[in-house]
C-alpha cells in the first residue's frame, strides 16, 4: 500500500492496536489464537490495526518475533492495513522496519527508544534513519522518553515524503496544538494517550480526529459507536459511556504499574476470548479486580 493511500485510509476511521496472545504454559506467541483474534477484529470497520504495539507488548517481543506477529495478522486482515511497531535504538529499529516491510507490513508506528534521553537533533536524526530505510508509511508517537517539538516534526515532515502520522501519547496541549497548527493537512493526527476515549472530545477541537482504541479489542461495536459519537458531536452518548464505562474502567486500570495493557486482556476474557497472560514484568489482574471489570463490561458486550 503506497503510504499516501495508507495516510488517507487511516484518517478515515478509528484505529486499535490488537494485544498479543501467548500461550497460558510456555508464554509462546499463540499464531492461532492471534488470528482467530484478528480475524474477528477485522469483521468491525477499524481504519487500521496495529501489530506488536504497545497494547500488543512489543517491548516484551524479540526482534525475531515482531516480524512474525505481523505476518500472521497480514494473513487474516483482508482489506485492513496492518501497521507494526516498532522502537529500541535506531539500528534495531531500522532492522525491525526492514523485516515487518518484507513480511508485507503496510506502514510503522514509531515507538519511543530505549531507555535514554535525546536532543532534538537526535530525535530527528533517529526518526529520518527509520524513514529512509523502508518506503512504507511512518507515524512518529510523542511518548515517555521520544518527544519531538513542533520544529523537529516540521523538519522530519519536510525530509520524509514517507512520513505520514504524528501520534500523541503526551497530554501536553499546547505542543499538540502547535504542531496540528504548524503541520495542517501534511499529517494524519492521532490521538493515543491511555483509554484516549476520555480525552477524545478535547483531542478532536485541536484537529486530533482519529484515535488508537484500546477497548476496541474486546469491546468493539461500542468502541466505533463511541467515536461515531465524538465525531457526530454527541455530547450526551459520550458523558453516559464515560461515566458508566470508561470512568469506571479507569479507575480499576490504574490500580497497578502496567495495567493499561494488561487491563486489556483481561477485558478480553471478561468477554470469553481469553488471549493468555501477559509476559513479565507485566502482571495479570487479579480475581478481584478481574470480576470488577467483568462487571463493568457486562452491558457493553
Amino acid at each position: 500500500m503506497h503510504y499516501l493511500e495508507l495516510k488517507q485510509k487511516i484518517s478515515s476511521g478509528l484505529l486499535s492496536f490488537p494485544v498479543t496472545h501467548f500461550d497460558k504454559s510456555t508464554f509462546n506467541f499463540d499464531k492461532k489464537a492471534y488470528q482467530d483474534h484478528i480475524s474477528w477484529q477485522t469483521q468491525y470497520d477499524a481504519a487500521g490495526l496495529f501489530a506488536a504495539g504497545g497494547t500488543g507488548e512489543l517491548f516484551s517481543l524479540t526482534p525475531r518475533e515482531i516480524p512474525e506477529i505481523v505476518a500472521a495478522a497480514k494473513e487474516v486482515a483482508g482489506e485492513i492495513p496492518i501497521l507494526s511497531g516498532c522502537g529500541y535504538g535506531t539500528r534495531m529499529a531500522i532492522e525491525i522496519a526492514k523485516a515487518t516491510e518484507a513480511k508485507g507490513a503496510d506502514g510503522l508506528l514509531l515507538l519511543p527508544h530505549y531507555l535514554i534521553g535525546a536532543t532534538q537533533e537526535g530525535l530527528f536524526n533517529h526518526i529520518k534513519s527509520v524513514c529512509d530505510s523502508v518506503s512504507m508509511g511512518i507515524i512518529i508517537y510523542n511518548r515517555a522518553n521520544s518527544v519531538v517539538n513542533a520544529t523537529t516534526v516540521q523538519r522530519l515532515a519536510d525530509a520524509c515524503p514517507n512520513l505520514i502520522g504524528f501520534k500523541d501519547g503526551t497530554g501536553d496541549i499546547n505542543k499538540v496544538r502547535e504542531i496540528c497548527a504548524l503541520l495542517g493537512d501534511r499529517l494524519v493526527f492521532i490521538g493515543g494517550m491511555p483509554t484516549h476515549e476520555m480525552f477524545a472530545e478535547a483531542y478532536d477541537a485541536m484537529g486530533v480526529t482519529t484515535y488508537s482504541s484500546a477497548v476496541f479489542n474486546f469491546v468493539p461495536e461500542m468502541a466505533l459507536n463511541f467515536f461515531q459519537a465524538m465525531r457526530n458531536k454527541d455530547k450526551a452518548f459520550m458523558n453516559k459511556v464515560l461515566v458508566d464505562f470508561f470512568y469506571p474502567f479507569a479507575k480499576i486500570r490504574d490500580r497497578g504499574n502496567g495495567y493499561p495493557v494488561s487491563i486489556v486482556k483481561a477485558g478480553l476474557r471478561a468477554v470469553g476470548r481469553d488471549p493468555g497472560p501477559v509476559r513479565t514484568p507485566l502482571t495479570d489482574l487479579t480475581e478481584e479486580e478481574q470480576l470488577m471489570l467483568t462487571s463493568v463490561v457486562k452491558n457493553y458486550r
